[in-house]
């Protein structure tokens, strides 16, 4: 016979739970349900690693009438009691009443809280613009724990659907427009839960020679296997597909993610994902019936996939002896003979065909690598590879000879792009900043130009860069009253300033100094 106030189950009465040590089962009873408000608050906290279950809040008693009564403060007396199961219930005026269950027992889904809270910690990291709802990342840290555990929360339950993309344009190289669609700030953090999920079941399986998007890979490795390989072949297909991010099919890219996942959830977000409308710049909602947009976090991914059975591995079957380089849609593929390039260039249009993809009819072409030991005559001799272009350049051989070798520097594209960007800067109009603040807020620029492109034929980047110093010295001109009719006396105050301070601005030491200019590097 259980006593009054008493545990009907266990027998335990309520002074007993009161004296039990906290190790005790019935005591542990008083903690959090998964799922509950006080859970949601410390989402942040908990992926933090701080202990925050079973702790109580300040002010606010572990004190609660049963079960449908209303909490009460410590003032108004110990009112602690037992419900009809055994549980000791928390107080959550907000809350509502009933019995919460754990999330494995709740939702359909089960994703942790912590890859959520990682997920969100690299979008920061990479900042971006807003989607459409124009909520910025700063805006969405507001209201952080909610936000995040709102996101989680319908993830796990399968009711969270992806707003609409806001589609914008930006500038390419050669003068067209790039589309690029922008998901929210909350749409990114739910794209990398997938991708964090998705990736490291991928990675293992995609080729050697793809390298785009890949962790531990970057263009550099791709540009430089390919500089190594057209020394030792003769002929380059240079291949390049039109409007892949938008012509990427449905229905093949859920057959190659099935292939290696069976995770609900993962297969019904990427659905979703790709599903989504896109919001053009005039506002009109627009449906999407291919492709997966360009700037979402997961796109990259999913895009590697398709290509990775639509060519990779094709080509591996099917011409395992032509070696190549593939960086998302940009592809190089080296042959022993221009015969060999036209039959690959019709092959892989039947394939592409078949996966409902084009080539691009004037940037697919066959290059011949001209060098000294090559002399043979064809009428396209340089192609164009991740910013740099390949084409015969002076080299110094042993002994500081010259001789002529088939090298990548930057290409004509990226240096008009360079150009664009430091007349933009228009520094010579900075005249109520110092010199020291234009180099702490331009050099980090200048130094991603040269860590860049400057990894092959750096002297490609002096002419370019030297343009700088043009604006530095109009600069002066308009600071200084003494320089403002002077040209040479202007001139003469910069050679001052680059020789008292030669690493002020970053191209300084490679377009003034004496280090290496050029060779096959």
């Amino acid at each position: 016979m259980p006593k009054p106030g008493g545990c009907h189950s266990s027998g335990i009465s309520l002074g007993d739970v009161l004296k039990l040590p906290k190790r005790h089962p019935a005591w542990r009873r008083r903690e959090a349900q998964p799922g509950s408000r006080t859970e949601r608050e410390n989402l942040c906290s908990d992926a933090k690693g701080e202990i925050t279950s079973g702790t109580n809040r300040e002010d606010q008693s572990t004190d609660a009438e049963p079960r449908g009564g209303a909490a009460r403060s410590r003032n108004e007396g110990s009112v602690m009691e037992l419900d009809r199961r055994g549980c000791v219930v928390q107080p959550r005026p907000w809350a509502n009443r009933q019995r919460e269950e754990p999330v494995d027992e709740a939702k359909p889904f089960n994703i942790p809280k912590r890859v959520v809270w990682k997920a969100f910690k690299r979008v920061k990291a990479n900042r971006g613009a807003a989607g459409v709802d124009e909520q910025s990342i700063a805006e969405f840290e507001v209201d952080l724990s909610n936000n995040l555990y709102k996101l989680w929360n319908r993830m796990c339950s399968g009711s969270y659907f992806p707003p609409p993309v806001r589609r914008v344009e930006i500038p390419k190289a050669d003068g067209g427009m790039r589309p690029l669609g922008i998901p929210t700030v909350a749409d990114r953090i739910a794209q990398e839960v997938a991708r964090r999920y998705l990736e490291p079941r991928l990675e293992p399986v995609f080729h050697a020679d793809s390298y785009g998007y890949r962790p531990g890979r970057s263009a550099i490795d791709a540009v430089r296997t390919a500089r190594q390989r057209c020394w030792r072949h003769d002929w380059v297909l240079d291949i390049d597909v039109k409007g892949y991010f938008d012509s990427i099919d449905w229905e093949l890219l859920h057959k190659a993610v099935r292939h290696h996942t069976d995770c609900p959830w993962v297969l019904l977000y990427i659905e979703r994902w790709l599903k989504a409308p896109v919001q053009m710049e005039d506002g009109s909602i627009v449906p999407r019936t291919a492709g997966t947009p360009q700037g979402g976090v997961i796109s990259p991914l999913l895009a590697n996939l398709f290509l990775h059975y639509a060519f990779d591995m094709w080509m591996s079957r099917t011409f395992p002896h032509i070696p190549f380089e593939r960086y998302a849609d940009d592809i190089i593929c080296h042959c022993k003979s221009a015969e060999e390039a036209q039959a690959l260039w019709g092959a892989l249009a039947d394939r592409f065909a078949t996966c409902k993809l084009v080539l691009h009819p004037q940037k697919t072409k066959i290059v011949y690598c001209k060098d000294a030991n090559r002399r043979g005559d064809f009428p396209t001799q340089s192609f164009t590879f991740l910013g740099f272009m390949f084409r015969v350049r002076k080299a110094l051989g042993r002994g500081g000879r010259p001789f002529a070798c088939f090298l990548p520097a930057t290409s004509p594209k990226a240096l008009a792009s360079i150009s664009r960007s430091v007349r933009r800067w228009a520094l010579h109009h900075r005249s109520d900043k110092s010199l020291q603040d234009l180099a702490k807020a331009y050099n980090p620029y200048i130094e991603g130009w040269m860590n860049y492109f400057g990894q092959f034929y750096r002297t490609q980047l002096r002419s370019t860069l030297k343009r700088i110093d043009v604006y530095v010295i109009r600069w002066a001109r308009r600071k200084y009253k003494r320089l403002r009719h002077k040209t040479k006396g202007a001139r003469d105050w910069f050679e001052w300033l680059r020789r008292t301070n030669p690493t002020l601005f970053a191209h300084w030491q490679l377009c003034h100094g004496n280090g290496r200019t050029s060779g096959a590097v």
